[in-house]
């Protein structure tokens, strides 16, 4: 199957006081199935607003989203659903981690309702020590450090192995060496898994590290630079 996603004439339209405000205008851009993409931007600019639309967290007001051959900006919820369980694993700046629930827990948490031909406990307990967090399998999220808990939501979006990592600042409540540490896992992953990572952030200095680089401006693409990785 094709795992590159298309946006065709995306708009999202937010509505206030009878005003309408652009939150993205008329973007159009491919991400081929693999690559590590950056969205860099002021805030406000859209970027954020995009990767929800691309995880399908939100549904655009015009335009047509393809992961492949398939519009999946049209599918009815229940299909969308289990399409983002399939194929989309988020990565939030908050962590968003279940507080009275334990790592491996949380990690185990997208599986809950879900029939797999897996054992849930051990994908989980072997993606926490891929992270380095054997030892913290049974700790709760408060007796986490802030670079304990990223690794925790990375290896959670992880657990079914989508073909997409989408990360909204996922460095940015994190400390510069750790945050170069959680870059350095996207990266690692990306190569290994071959899973294709999407990530907003304020940094241009990680951004220059992409495959391919997006600039975001009120709401539209200004610019996209395909780089040699850096490794």
């Amino acid at each position: 199957m094709d795992f590159s996603i298309e946006c065709k004439n995306l708009n999202k339209i937010f509505l206030g006081d009878g005003v309408e405000t652009y939150a993205l205008k008329n973007v159009n851009v491919t991400f081929n199935q693999g690559e590590f993409i950056s969205i860099v931007g002021s805030s406000g600019s859209g970027k954020s607003t995009l990767l929800s639309l691309l995880g399908t967290l939100d549904i655009p007001s015009q335009g047509e989203i393809y992961f492949g051959d398939q519009k999946i900006n049209q599918l009815k919820s229940r299909k969308l659903a289990d399409f983002r369980f399939e194929h989309i694993g988020f990565i939030f700046q908050q962590f968003h981690l279940l507080p009275t629930l334990t790592a491996l827990e949380n990690v185990m948490s997208p599986l809950m309702a879900r029939k797999v031909q897996y054992n849930k406990k051990e994908r989980a307990e072997s993606l926490l020590k891929q992270m380095g967090l054997k030892d913290k399998c049974n700790a709760l999220p408060s007796q986490l450090s802030g670079g304990q808990q990223q690794r925790v939501a990375i290896a959670r979006a992880l657990v079914h192995e989508p073909s997409w990592l989408l990360a909204d600042e996922p460095t940015g409540n994190l400390d510069t060496e750790t945050g170069e540490t959680i870059f350095q896992l996207l990266q690692k992953l990306n190569k290994e898994k071959e899973c294709g990572v999407i990530i907003v952030t304020h940094d241009p200095l990680l951004a220059e590290r992409a495959d391919l680089q997006i600039e975001m401006k009120d709401g539209e693409i200004i610019r996209e630079h395909r780089s040699v990785r850096n490794a």
